[in-house]
């Protein structure tokens, strides 16, 4: 059956997480498909970071690393994102960036596997899991090497990829740029009969749909603060270590805050117990503060009710785009069961594109070569949105009004 801009209406007015929009600020004239980039602010988060600047810092100053707990800020939110992901209570902690913690786990996972020197991944992974993982390479020397496979590989191309030689399988669980879902446990468990450890960047699956990293017998999982999670530009990431890996190795970036003691201030480094010893530096409470309220309110939502949305909005949209826009062909797997939260389709001059269309106010993103990517957050995303962008994007591919000088001119970030 067709739908129509009224049987969207009607979806809308029957959503089960439609109270959830109003709890985000977002600009009037906007439809924003790009909460797989950068998340929408929840409209708590600003009166909630006004109590930590004027009163947390302003008032009660250094007392409150006690009286607010922001020393317990790490762990504190590291449980709440836990919930999201599969982890049991103490296996993950909010800390750095995504390239640090990958860097920290990378190292304890060839460090568990001694005499193996092979790092296999993909060459489309997201690009700062690949450079880390060279860098690693190369700073270890001793024949470490990172073998990517081609871009977007179906299980059996990993699987038959995973030899004696392989220390780490290290993948991103959904691809970046296409959508692209991995088998977490089928992976996880080939990667284990080779006797290879796994480590997962679940920085566009943590709160866009269910993960279990527990239930995959993962070993290790990354991901970022600021895409589903709604942390805020720049939010700190994630790193979760399965309990069992956690007392084997000591993660090379031994810093204070993952000390046994950091307060006793001793001139040689123990270890804390648990996952605490993977925090490096102090953490950044303002960033952290936001991200813990942003993460409060997605715990609110269930996230299977969640995923049903999420592939009721892509699917929508792949209907759409294909019925009116016939100069896009479609990059996103069209298996629901293998996509995540997102919908990319290729255009040769998809950049200029998407700027036209950022002009006409639907804010997706370009992924180069030729990708337009649209990411779709559930909470805030609504069916009339799919419908109105699928309309406006058509417009301008049917009048070429995308196609003009200002729309080709390349900014820093695309």
């Amino acid at each position: 059956m067709t739908m129509t801009r009224n049987d969207c209406l009607a979806r809308d007015a029957n959503d089960p997480l439609a109270a959830f929009r109003s709890r985000f600020a977002l600009p009037q004239g906007v439809i924003y498909l790009d909460g797989n980039s950068l998340g929408a602010r929840p409209v708590a988060v600003a009166a909630r970071l006004s109590r930590a600047v004027e009163q947390e810092w302003g008032e009660d100053l250094i007392r409150s690393w006690n009286s607010a707990d922001w020393i317990g800020l790490p762990t504190r939110v590291g449980d709440k994102i836990g919930r999201l992901i599969g982890a049991h209570p103490g296996e993950t902690v909010v800390a750095d960036s995504t390239s640090v913690n990958l860097f920290k786990v990378l190292a304890v996972a060839l460090g568990l596997r001694p005499g193996r020197r092979r790092i296999v991944s993909q060459r489309d992974n997201f690009p700062t899991d690949l450079y880390m993982a060279q860098g690693l390479a190369a700073f270890l020397g001793q024949g470490h090497e990172v073998v990517m496979l081609p871009d977007d590989p179906d299980a059996d191309a990993v699987v038959a990829a995973l030899d004696g030689e392989t220390a780490v399988l290290m993948l991103t669980h959904v691809n970046y740029r296409t959508g692209r879902i991995h088998d977490m446990a089928r992976l996880t468990a080939a990667a284990h009969a080779a006797g290879a450890v796994v480590i997962w960047d679940l920085a566009h699956s943590a709160g866009a749909l269910p993960v279990d990293l527990n239930a995959a017998e993962a070993d290790f999982a990354v991901g970022c603060g600021y895409k589903y999670l709604n942390g805020g530009p720049g939010a700190p990431a994630f790193v979760w270590v399965a309990a069992r890996h956690q007392q084997s190795v000591v993660q090379p970036l031994s810093g204070w805050m993952g000390h046994a003691a950091p307060f006793a201030f001793e001139a040689e480094y123990t270890p804390a117990g648990g996952i605490s010893r993977y925090l490096c530096g102090t953490p950044s409470v303002l960033a952290t503060t936001a991200l813990e309220c942003a993460v409060d309110l997605l715990l609110e939502a269930d996230m299977e009710t969640i995923r049903d949305k999420s592939l009721a909005l892509t699917g929508l949209f792949i209907e759409r785009v294909e019925a009116c826009c016939p100069q896009l062909t479609l990059a996103s797997p069209r298996d629901p069961a293998i996509r995540g939260s997102q919908v990319s389709f290729h255009h040769a001059q998809g950049y200029a594109l998407m700027q036209a269309l950022i002009a006409r106010g639907v804010i997706g993103d370009f992924r180069a070569p030729d990708i337009v990517r649209f990411g779709f957050t559930p909470l805030y995303t609504s069916y009339r949105e799919v419908w109105d962008a699928v309309e406006i994007l058509s417009e301008l591919l049917e009048s070429g009004a995308w196609d003009r000088p200002e729309f080709h001119a390349r900014a820093a970030v695309t």
